[in-house]
């Protein structure tokens, strides 16, 4: 009996080395590897137009990349995905379970997201990364990164092209902002008060709304009285649509031009103002568009096509998408020149290595899905490029090249963060 005991155990070590067999040497399951990372989307709630096909895509990139190129250096990428609401206090309480779950580092979507947990991150060194970005979520740099340029690049981006492409009246323009009341609105407002008289643009009216909004007839009545040459609006997909809507039925758009953040510059936009009626708003988006004859579109298509169908064409779904790539990709660097056991700890000595020798190394094409994410000191966003676009015949198109948005450091204004 003594004797077969010793050869079934030789039998169980040789399938061990062998790789054909999962135990340890003294017959107990191995240790398994994953690199687990937190990602939440506001699936529901107020901005769910834009989260639910974001966290989709999420989870549909993490799949390809544990199932198809064999996650990380051979480990999979634990995914804790959570919806958070769109509200701030389960927004905190997720990143909280983050950390003590052991996430290396953790992402959002909405700015909004990231602008209730920024504090709490930050104070515990715990690495983030937004996917649409604010400046004050890392003006001055802190712990938090913009995978994506920010809504006030988006503003300056937008203003650059309505002066040199569209503007044929004398003077100044005459700009009204109407703004969702948090950090995605006043990314766009903060770069209109540090940019707008040095670009040559009168700022004449200042409106403000919520998520749930359902009537912006009164705020548009006083952006005509202001007489405004152009309404740029920051917001997400469903007040946007609304904005336009009632702008159309005031008889203030196409006569005026109407310019939109990538927050609602998304298929939803179009889908829930209608085509017709969305028919000549520009915008701002820091991605490709679908279909683009980029590297990292082809895979995008496959899974949306077999696991969502109904995300396909949708912004959101593709931003989130690379989001999922470019946290390989940090996941990947840091591994470069740190140990995975420093890794599997999930504690502050992790952290540190992700972003110092993960995020703040990372130089990546983002597979064509964007600009190249690659962190310069003093910038926390990683990529910068952004290009104008125009809703035409129902479809969202380009109108101008890539531009790279300069930083601005707000900090150094008095006013902000006031």
């Amino acid at each position: 009996m003594k004797k077969t005991l010793i050869l079934v155990s030789l039998f169980l070590c040789l399938a061990l080395l062998l790789g054909t067999l999962p135990l340890s040497a003294c017959g107990k399951p191995a240790a398994e590897k994953f690199l687990k990372v937190g990602m939440m989307t506001p699936s529901t709630g107020a901005a769910a137009e834009k989260g639910a096909p974001g966290g989709d895509g999420v989870r549909d990139a993490i799949e390809y990349i544990n199932n198809e190129l064999g996650g990380v250096n051979g480990i999979p990428i634990k995914l804790l995905w959570r919806d958070s609401g769109y509200d701030a206090s389960k927004a905190a309480t997720i990143v909280k379970e983050y950390m003590a779950e052991g996430a290396l580092m953790f992402t959002t979507h909405a700015s909004a997201e990231m602008t209730w947990v920024m504090e709490l991150a930050n104070r515990a060194e715990f690495p983030g990364m937004a996917t649409y970005t604010a400046p004050n979520i890392y003006r001055p740099p802190q712990h938090i990164y913009g995978q994506l340029p920010d809504y006030g690049d988006d503003w300056s981006a937008f203003a650059d092209y309505y002066l040199k492409n569209i503007w044929k009246g004398s003077g100044k323009p005459r700009m009204a902002l109407h703004l969702l009341n948090n950090s995605t609105g006043y990314g766009a407002r903060d770069a209109a008060k540090a940019l707008a008289d040095k670009m040559g643009i009168e700022i004449v009216a200042i409106e403000e709304h919520t998520a749930t909004s359902i009537s912006e007839t009164d705020s548009l009545n006083r952006i005509k009285a202001a007489k405004a040459d152009v309404l740029y609006i920051s917001s997400t997909p469903k007040p946007t649509a609304l904005i336009v809507k009632n702008a159309r039925e005031l008889g203030m758009f196409p006569a005026m031009t109407i310019g939109s953040g990538h927050a609602g510059l998304t298929k939803a936009l179009v889908d829930l103002a209608g085509a017709d009626v969305a028919e000549g708003v520009y915008g701002v988006f820091p991605t490709v568009s679908w279909g683009d004859n980029v590297p990292g579109m082809a895979k995008i298509v496959e899974y949306a096509q077999k696991l969502h169908p109904a995300d396909v064409g949708n912004l959101d779904y593709l931003s989130c998408w690379s989001a999922a790539l470019t946290v390989a990709e940090i996941l990947k660097t840091t591994l470069e020149t740190t140990s995975y056991d420093v890794l599997a700890k999930g504690n502050v000595e992790s952290w540190r290595a992700i972003e110092k020798n993960g995020i703040q190394k990372l130089n990546y094409d983002a597979a064509g899905l964007h600009g190249p994410a690659k962190y310069v000191e003093g910038d926390n966003r990683l990529a910068k490029s952004v290009r104008v676009l125009q809703v035409k015949s129902g479809q969202i198109v380009p109108v101008s090249n890539w531009v790279d948005a300069p930083v601005v450091k707000y900090e150094e204004y008095s006013w902000f963060g006031n």
